[in-house]
Order: C-alpha cells, then structure tokens, then sequence
C-alpha cells in the first residue's frame, strides 16, 4: 500500500526529470505500481482510511512522485457535474487542447508539495488525451474543466514540470476560472 511516506518531496531529483514510457505489454511491476496508484486515490479519499493511515486527499498521482520515473498516472476526481473520472494510464500524451485558457481560482496544490504556494496557474480549459489504460488498450479521451487541469498536472509531473513552474504573475481577468471548491 502507497502512503504518504512513499511520495517524494520537492526538491528529489526525480521529480525534475522526464519519465521514461513503458513498455507495453506492461511488466508484472508496472501494472502493480499503477494498480496501487489507483488505491491510494481511493483511500485518501475515504476519510476512514486516510486519517487511519495519515494520508493526504489526492486526485491525482504520477509514477514519478513515488520515485518510480516511468510514464504512468492515475486521476481520481468528480467534474463539476459531479460525474466521476478515474483512469489509470501508461504514456499518456496531450494530442490536442482549446486556445481557451482556465485555472482553479485559488491556484493548484500537490502531493509532493508540503507548503502553500499563492498563484493561478493557467491550464488548457479542454484537451484531448492518447494513452494505454492499465488493461493495455489503446485510448482517446476528450476531457475539460477540472478532469482537464488534473490531468495537465500530472502529465506536467512526467515532463519534469512543477505546477509552480506555469504560475503567472498578472492574472487575466478574461480568463475562466474552475471555482476552487472542486481543487
């Protein structure tokens, strides 16, 4: 089981490099580290099990911020209609994205971040996905709004990219923001 002290802080090495793809068909190895990915998500959010165990909320993780440097994630998050995306993905890429822009309103936060960091990071508001899911097939998702951003963020983690590292420093008032009570 993943807890807190398996995820890596800002400031390891691993976090700052690009994440080598997986080899598909996935190893015994990989598909256990993403199906145990996939059950931290689930367990920081059942408030049982992440006071029991100390666990952070989370809504998404990448292999890398487990010090596991392969191009793999997971994303567990209700949109803001309340539907439910969970995936777990080897060598997701970003095919395509909108011109529009969006952020959460009050900046975004990680796992590997022990510490508030004040900004708005700008995201793409929609963006289409390629990857493998964890039961090898070949998929397309089209994703925006809050399942967008996740999903930016943790590609961002597989590129060597903290989210602080898009913050901007004037915020666009034209911009659409995600109310951060989905962040």
């Amino acid at each position: 089981m993943i807890t807190m002290k398996d995820v890596i802080k800002e400031g390891h090495p691993t976090l700052r490099s690009v994440a080598k793809e997986v080899e598909i068909p996935a190893s015994k190895e990989d598909k256990e580290t993403l199906r145990k990915m996939m059950e931290f998500l689930h367990n920081s959010q059942n408030p049982e099990t992440a006071e029991k165990y100390g666990l952070r909320p989370g809504i998404g993780l990448a292999a890398p911020q487990i010090n596991v440097n392969k191009r793999m994630i997971a994303v567990l998050v209700n949109d803001e209609n309340g539907n439910l995306h969970e995936y777990a993905l080897y060598n997701p890429k970003i095919v395509s994205h909108s011109v529009e822009m969006t952020q959460l309103e009050n900046g975004e936060g990680c796992l590997s971040v022990d510490r508030d960091v004040p900004g708005l990071v700008p995201r793409y508001a929609r963006i289409t996905v390629q990857a493998t899911s964890i039961d090898e097939e070949e998929i397309s998702i089209r994703l925006k709004g809050l399942t967008a951003i996740v999903f930016q963020h943790e590609i961002d983690h597989l590129n060597g990219i903290m989210f602080y590292d898009r913050i901007v420093e004037n915020n666009d008032p034209f911009k659409k923001s995600i109310p951060s009570s989905f962040k």
